[in-house]
């Protein structure tokens, strides 16, 4: 059983890695828990890890990966253990094929199963759906060839966003987007891959990703 510290410290971690990509920075983390110190964090860290909700990769600057979310929320106050809530609720969706973290394929293709998905990662409304992901083009942003990403539908995105981008009408991909006045940046998150660039007209926005499923 989680703490309620250890509990928020973890769903922050989860919500700014699929919002951004990359986990928070102590201070940050420090701030949005109200603590006086970054030693706090550390131990709050150290102890996610123990018990199997995270992991930290070496060598890398704000490399913490999310392995798995508790079962039950925890009801306690002031950081002291609690009762348990109700699991959270899942939500099926359909796996709609696989989606290029490499170079651009023909990859949306006809639902191939279902997999079930916190209900958190969908509850901001909208039509979503899950891809798996085939590459290693976006694996500085935590997203390794064989994950499942949770899309949500959409047909506009902000720079930054990571999004399933149709070019040309017939090649999909999932990249960073970046908006340069009239063209479209599609920014890979692997060195190994080069930036591609695009006019405004040649790409076409099917959603952007707000989650990501992993099995080990």
């Amino acid at each position: 059983m989680l703490t309620r510290k250890q509990y928020d410290l973890l769903l922050f971690i989860h919500r700014r890695v699929q919002q951004d990509g990359v986990a928070p920075s102590f201070d940050e983390m420090r701030d949005a828990l109200d603590l006086r110190s970054k030693s706090g964090i550390h131990r709050l860290i150290s102890a996610l890890e123990e018990r199997g909700f995270i992991r930290r990769l070496a060598h890398r600057a704000r490399a913490i990966e999310v392995l798995r979310l508790p079962d039950n929320m925890p009801a306690g106050r002031g950081g002291e253990p609690g009762g348990h809530d109700a699991a959270p609720a899942v939500r099926e969706l359909a796996i709609m094929g696989r989606i290029a973290a490499g170079s651009p394929v023909e990859a949306i293709q006809n639902p191939s199963g279902s997999i079930g998905v916190p209900q958190e990662m969908v509850s901001r409304g909208g039509e979503h759906f899950a891809l798996e992901v085939k590459g290693d083009s976006m694996i500085d942003a935590g997203i390794h060839d064989g994950d499942i990403v949770v899309i949500r539908r959409q047909a506009t995105a902000e720079t930054g966003d990571i999004v399933v981008a149709l070019v040309e009408g017939r090649e999909a991909t999932l990249k960073r987007l970046r908006k340069r006045g009239s063209v479209i940046a599609l920014e890979a998150a692997n060195p190994a891959y080069e930036t591609r660039v695009y006019g405004a007209h040649q790409v076409e926005i099917q959603g952007r990703m707000v989650g990501l499923i992993r099995t080990y």
